[in-house]
């Protein structure tokens, strides 16, 4: 099993999530990272966490704009879903984290702050979360 599952909406925020998983090797955390748009390609990203979930720990998303991604994720999953906005558009990431942060109660995501931090927290609050089960 590995620790961490990385899902992006779009190939495009890639280059903000890389810290994040550069952080994640330098601590020895297991990762992967796909692309799912919660928009785009939703029968797939219901496909894969359907076959893939139990091969993880921890979730991370990361998304911008509207941010549909962590809490359609978090609605479709058992495992800790940790969502991250990302800085886009004319609110710089504003509207992603509203979108995450207000999801209707029984769909729990943890919300990180905007862009690299939220980034590199997502890092530190997983590495706390699989440490709680050692």
């Amino acid at each position: 099993m590995k620790d961490l599952l990385f899902i992006i909406g779009s190939e495009s925020d890639k280059a903000q999530v890389e810290p994040g998983l550069a952080l994640a090797a330098e601590k020895g955390l297991s990762c992967d990272l796909v692309v799912y748009s919660a928009h785009r390609n939703l029968p797939e990203l219901t496909e894969f966490l359907g076959k893939e979930e139990k091969n993880y720990k921890v979730i991370i998303t990361a998304a911008g704009l509207s941010a549909a991604l962590p809490g359609v994720v978090a609605a479709m999953v058992k495992k800790p879903v940790l969502g991250i906005p990302l800085v886009s558009g004319h609110l710089a990431g504003m509207d992603a984290l509203l979108s995450i942060l207000q999801l209707p109660k029984g769909i729990p995501c943890g919300t990180m702050g905007i862009g690299k931090q939220g980034v590199l927290n997502s890092i530190h609050l997983a590495e706390r979360i699989i440490n709680c089960n050692n």
